[in-house]
């Protein structure tokens, strides 16, 4: 199905792409395609970083062109107030291969193994690049309790968030009641879903020492996608 965008030089056209790109990697499909292309074409220069999930998309569309080129199909998008833009090199140059005669093909083919290797790097490096930026995140509530009403909650708190790790960012927190006396820690953290597993941070974290001095248990109350 086609895909139309307004202006998207213009601070309007900008939001709806990126409301639109919010649960998108590309602009159409699960691959970098000629709408991709159009898109980007369209744009006068590189979106400011206010437009979180445009400048997300355009860099990772520069590095493909960059370094391995385009050549999905797509399914087709315009733009208003863009001009049709032609199909990168890269996608003509393998549109035209079957046209070739035996002989071309065959040249072609004997190109050195090393090339054949880089070409083969250069791609694995680009999709692993794209999984990375691509990694989602995710909002955690925990409920940290203590051991009693005589364990110190703000030495507990101070505790819990010296864990620290690539991935990982502590919120908000607040003390709630238990009974009889006992008060739990409720705190917020965000995490990006490659690099931290809340499992793991409670099991050898939060539940080792020194912090199971103050703390007994964790529990996950939420876990949301961001």
């Amino acid at each position: 199905m086609a895909v139309a965008f307004d202006n998207v030089n213009s601070a309007t056209g900008l939001k709806k792409l990126d409301e639109y790109l919010l649960t998108r990697s590309y602009i159409t499909g699960y691959q970098a395609s000629k709408d991709d292309i159009t898109v980007y074409s369209a744009l006068s220069k590189a979106p400011s970083s206010e437009y979180v999930n445009v400048s997300r998309w355009y860099k990772h569309i520069d590095a493909l062109l960059r370094i391995s080129g385009v050549t999905g199909e797509g399914s087709g998008v315009t733009v208003e107030g863009s001009a049709p833009v032609a199909t990168p090199p890269v996608a003509d140059s393998k549109a035209a291969a079957p046209d070739d005669d035996d002989d071309d093909v065959d040249l072609f083919g004997e190109e050195t193994e090393e090339e054949k290797k880089a070409a083969e790097a250069r791609a694995a490096s680009v999709k692993a690049s794209a999984k990375k930026k691509e990694s989602g995140k995710s909002s955690v509530l925990l409920d940290v309790k203590p051991w009693d009403d005589e364990t110190d909650m703000k030495k507990l708190e101070e505790a819990v968030r010296s864990v620290q790790m690539e991935g990982l960012l502590w919120g908000a927190s607040k003390l709630a009641p238990v009974g009889y006396g006992i008060k739990k820690l409720q705190i917020m953290l965000t995490i990006v879903d490659d690099l931290v597993s809340v499992d793991t941070l409670i099991e050898e974290h939060l539940l080792e020492e020194p912090i199971n001095e103050y703390v007994q248990s964790c529990d996950i109350v939420a876990f949301n996608k961001i």
